[in-house]
């Protein structure tokens, strides 16, 4: 049998060793001598340089995590306070060089400043053997990993298998809302878009208050009146309950239905009782039915990042399903005042098929929410058997309504996690409506150009994670807009 002889590598010889503590030993001595030559007063002075500036880079640390945190919460990121930290710790404007890791060198503590010193932390990758980054939140106690390898680990408040880089802005990144955001999201501009159903079942109290001088006689040398002047005075509240349904038949598109149930009652107050102008008579009239059906499909066509708004567009559908308020006879309600008239029913409807788009952005500023809307509605002319409100006579006509061009805005602030506020403005134009009888032309109904602005203030409160509550009081502010609106819902998502 053959064997083979390996060679070992060449032993050092034992004379190197003496050689090699004798140099440690005259390095050592030749640094305690020059430690030793420097007077008190140079050691002070230069300990007091180095600490000068580390109070500077900590002053501009600070500045720069506080700079960060509030441009990540300005995008509405959680979590900001973490990742500015980590990316402030890269930031080329607080140190001038970088180390072996691609990380900002700190300066060196104040035992490095003593020559002949020791770095307590050349053998960790730092300088001062205190890491660069913050810890992970799962280091145990001996977490004092170096700039590098606490780099490596995923960073607090980044997504779970995410790992940027430190300063890496994740610009497409979806805000995260609160529930009080979310809360303004469902009332002020889209449903949900997460194939969930929605039951929104709310009831409100429009009020109006009208005054219309009626004058009662004719001019005499086209300077004095003869006759009757009389104050009427109209008082409606209209209550509505009604159940919108919805659903998010993806994570894009969402269709809902909304059934109301109105309530109306109308009061009317004349003078003329017993002839005399200053004396009053009244009359009231109540009515009940449901109203008008509404069919809506929504398309979501931006969803919100941080830099770019939440776009939804909308086409809702009106159907005539209340009762018309064409055709409705004014009659004579008390035998001594002839100025007394009312309607023999209230109305619960328009009596007019409509089509609605609208587009509608959001935007997030966590703890602010911004919104505004544009819409517009068609209304389809119809024709109506009689319009007149004559009582015995008839008058068939074709209507059409003028159409409805609206816009709005407003912001909401989250006070707390599950409550928020809310002001928005909006207004509603609509031209002259015109009639036209059977052969006719079209014809435009004088008075019949309306502008309805309304401010409303809103509160939004979220019970859990299936029930939110929101209040809304909404003021006219011009005569064609109610005097004010009160209403309550309670959407519950299963």
């Amino acid at each position: 049998m053959n064997s083979m002889t390996r060679a070992g590598p060449p032993r050092p010889k034992r004379a190197a060793i003496p050689v090699a503590a004798a140099l440690f030993v005259l390095a050592h001595s030749a640094g305690a001598q020059e430690l030793q030559n420097q007077s008190i007063e140079e050691r002070v002075n230069m300990l007091m340089r180095v600490v000068d500036e580390q109070q500077k880079q900590i002053q501009s640390l600070e500045r720069q995590v506080t700079n960060l945190e509030m441009a990540q919460r300005g995008r509405g990121v959680p979590g900001a306070a973490a990742a500015a930290a980590a990316s402030a710790a890269s930031d080329t404007a607080v140190a001038e060089q970088p180390g072996d890791d691609g990380l900002p060198m700190p300066l060196p503590p104040l035992a490095q400043a003593l020559p002949g010193a020791t770095a307590p932390g050349s053998l960790t990758g730092t300088a001062t053997g205190v890491p660069v980054n913050p810890p992970s939140p799962d280091s145990g106690p001996g977490g004092g990993a170096t700039g590098s390898s606490a780099s490596s680990g995923p960073q607090q408040g980044a997504p779970v298998g995410v790992n940027p880089t430190i300063g890496e802005t994740q610009k497409e990144a979806q805000p995260q809302r609160t529930q009080a955001e979310q809360a303004v999201v469902e009332r002020e501009h889209a449903p949900l878009f997460d194939r969930r159903l929605t039951l929104d079942w709310g009831i409100s109290d429009t009020y109006y208050d009208r005054r219309q001088l009626q004058l009662s006689g004719f001019l005499a040398l086209d300077a004095i009146f003869l006759g009757n002047i009389n104050l009427g005075e109209t008082k409606s509240h209209q209550l509505q309950a009604d159940l919108d349904t919805r659903y998010g038949l993806t994570d894009r598109i969402s269709v809902d239905v909304d059934v109301p149930y109105v309530y109306r009652h109308s009061s009317f107050i004349i003078g003329g009782a017993g002839g005399a102008a200053g004396t009053l008579s009244d009359a009231s009239v109540n009515s009940s039915d449901i109203g008008d059906v509404t069919f809506g499909i929504y398309y979501q066509f931006l969803k919100e990042t941080n830099n770019l708004p939440d776009v939804v567009g909308s086409l809702r559908v009106k159907t005539p399903t209340g009762s018309s308020p064409f055709g409705i006879k004014l009659v004579q309600i008390s035998a001594d005042n002839t100025n007394l008239v009312a309607p023999t029913r209230l109305p619960t409807g328009t009596g007019f098929w409509n089509i609605t788009a609208g587009l509608s952005v959001l935007k997030t500023y966590d703890p602010v929410v911004l919104f505004g809307s544009f819409s517009y509605t068609y209304n389809i002319a119809r024709s109506f058997a009689d319009i007149s409100s004559v009582a015995g006579q008839v008058e068939p006509a074709e209507v059409k309504l003028g159409d409805i061009y609206q816009f709005g805005g407003g912001v909401a602030l989250a006070f707390s996690d599950k409550d928020s506020a809310s002001i928005a403005y909006t207004m509603a134009i609509s031209p002259q409506s015109q009639t036209r009888a059977p052969g006719g032309a079209w014809a435009s109904v004088p008075g019949s150009q309306t502008t309805a602005s309304v401010l409303n203030f809103g509160l939004n409160h979220v019970v859990n994670k299936h029930l939110t509550i929101n209040g809304a009081v909404a003021v006219g502010l011009t005569p064609d807009a109610p005097n004010f609106v009160v209403g309550v819902r309670f959407p519950y998502t299963f």
